[in-house]
């Protein structure tokens, strides 16, 4: 297969250097075409995606910024398929099997990709085989990642990408029905845009000198039969939040009874080294008792500590992107002491890895990156005879490319026979809000799901955000994120230190004492 991208040289960028595209796991070489095209450029592009490098990404690069030199590659013929990044009218005398566009909200060409992100939002792609005029995929990418105007581009052009390869294995693709956003007119002027970013920028530096962000924390109730699950809402008992020394945050909460006791396990992330850790803590029929213990702890970040029983045990898949597997472990002492038994999937970016069982088959939900754009806009589903494996890719994985339906945002529910998950909704931003998806068709080539509700931080619940959703028995358990001062920390250490010194100073004069007592 020959593959070849069509790119305007008066817009060479630095991701176009991509010498091949990983296709069904082989590189496919991938050739280059310039053109130039007419139309409207967007002035002072180059100064203005340098000051972004300068302040937003202090100093690293961009595969949006401009591609100095143009290195000439020798063509290695004819192509079978042709990628057309630009304006121009398709060649009447190529003949390729496929000759695909991508459109950001219905428009081709860098411009139109810049017009959607200056008009406040990243543009929804298709990639349009123009033989034809099918609608090959369609996705809408999180822009959780994009920084700036020059990260938005960066975020857009990676997950167009990242859209091909399953085109051209010959997958069976669920084209998703995305509203597409009407295009506007001209983009407007890139000027004002990229100052309201660097000024957001400054500030946003500003507050985390006096704040840790973010900072999530657990709500927790004991909800009867008021549950999410039955209002579709937040209504219900009151929220409770599980307390935090304040220089760390807990996160993803994930309840479990076993052996006749009730844990809820989360991540614990220290905000002075941004590594987390699984910890967990107790609860009775009140409340949660005893103390926050530390569970498990790898030289890697952890989170997401995704529990199933399986043959009596319980084991924990804790989300290990920064590893880049998903691992598994036994509980070989509860709640405090996990071994690893292995590895069911390798070489892969994860996230929130959750299974459940469907039809005599284990599913695997996780959202899926492939080291470029977000990390909450892509699904991939993976399926399995038993839980160890081995676990084969859903036929047309990724499934799905939508920020607000995409990520896993807590346990499958099963009501009145129909199967349920929670889904991260981040369309306004990563753990924005936190969908209710009933999974409509599951198999290892099918996959259907839509969302009935929709679930915002308001009145009803004081985080800022919401991003998980799980329960054991009456307790249920949520997340969300707050302002968090470094002061409110430091007061509270100082004041844990000030009644260690008190008791240990009591310690010392209490021995003496006793001495002369005896």
């Amino acid at each position: 297969m020959i593959i070849e991208f069509r790119c305007d040289r008066a817009q060479a960028r630095l991701w176009m250097r991509r010498e091949t595209l990983r296709v069904s796991d082989q590189d496919i070489p991938v050739q280059i075409a310039w053109t130039t095209t007419p139309g409207p450029r967007l002035a002072g592009l180059d100064m203005l995606f340098e000051l972004e490098r300068i302040v937003l990404r202090k100093g690293k690069a961009s595969d949006a910024d401009r591609l100095k030199t143009i290195a000439e590659r020798p063509r290695m013929g004819n192509p079978d398929v042709v990628v057309d990044f630009t304006t121009a009218e398709r060649d009447p005398n190529c003949s390729p099997r496929l000759y695909l566009r991508p459109r950001f909200n219905g428009q081709v060409g860098e411009v139109a990709a810049l017009a959607a992100i200056l008009a406040g939002d990243l543009p929804v792609i298709e990639i349009v085989n123009e033989l034809g005029g099918t609608v090959m995929d369609r996705g809408h990418p999180s822009a959780e990642i994009a920084a700036g105007l020059s990260g938005g581009l960066e975020t857009v052009m990676a997950r167009t990408l990242s859209m091909l390869p399953p085109i051209l294995s010959g997958a069976p693709r669920l084209v998703p029905q995305l509203a597409v956003p009407a295009a506007g007119s001209a983009p407007r002027n890139p000027v004002p845009f990229v100052l309201r970013g660097v000024a957001t920028s400054i500030a946003k530096e500003i507050y985390r000198l006096c704040c840790y962000a973010p900072h999530w924390h657990v709500g927790w109730r004991y909800a009867d039969n008021a549950d999410v699950w039955r209002t579709g809402d937040l209504s219900g008992p009151a929220w409770n939040v599980l307390g935090d020394p304040g220089n760390h945050f807990y996160a993803d909460p994930v309840p479990v009874k076993w052996q006749g006791r009730t844990f809820v396990f989360f991540e614990d992330l220290d905000h002075r080294t941004g590594k987390g850790i699984i910890s967990a803590i107790e609860f009775d029929g009140n409340g949660p008792v005893g103390t926050v213990l530390p569970v498990l702890e790898e030289p890697w970040h952890l989170s997401y500590p995704f529990l199933i029983e399986n043959n009596g045990e319980l084991w924990m898949i804790p989300e290990s992107t920064a590893h880049r597997d998903v691992p598994i472990y036994k509980c070989v002492r509860f709640p405090d002491k996990w071994e690893r038994q292995g590895t069911l999937l390798a070489g892969l970016e994860l996230a929130d890895a959750t299974i459940t069982r469907h039809d005599g088959l284990y599913y695997m939900f996780g959202a899926w990156r492939d080291g470029t754009g977000g990390y909450s806009d892509t699904l991939a589903i993976y399926y399995a005879e038993q839980l160890f494996g081995p676990w084969r890719p859903h036929a047309s994985n990724p499934i799905l490319m939508d920020r607000a339906t995409t990520r896993p945002a807590g346990n499958f529910v099963t009501i009145n026979g129909k199967l349920w998950r929670p889904v991260q909704d981040c369309t306004n931003g990563y753990g924005a809000a936190l969908g209710l998806a009933e999974v409509l068709e599951l198999s290892p080539t099918t996959y259907r799901q839509a969302v009935r509700h929709l679930l915002k931080p308001g009145p009803l619940w004081t985080g800022r955000k919401l991003h998980t959703l799980n329960r054991c028995g009456q307790l249920e358990v949520i997340d969300g994120s707050r302002m968090q001062p470094k002061t409110a920390a430091l007061l509270n250490s100082l004041r844990s230190s000030d009644q260690s010194l008190q008791r240990e100073w009591q310690g010392t004069l209490a021995k003496p004492i006793a001495r002369r007592l005896h």
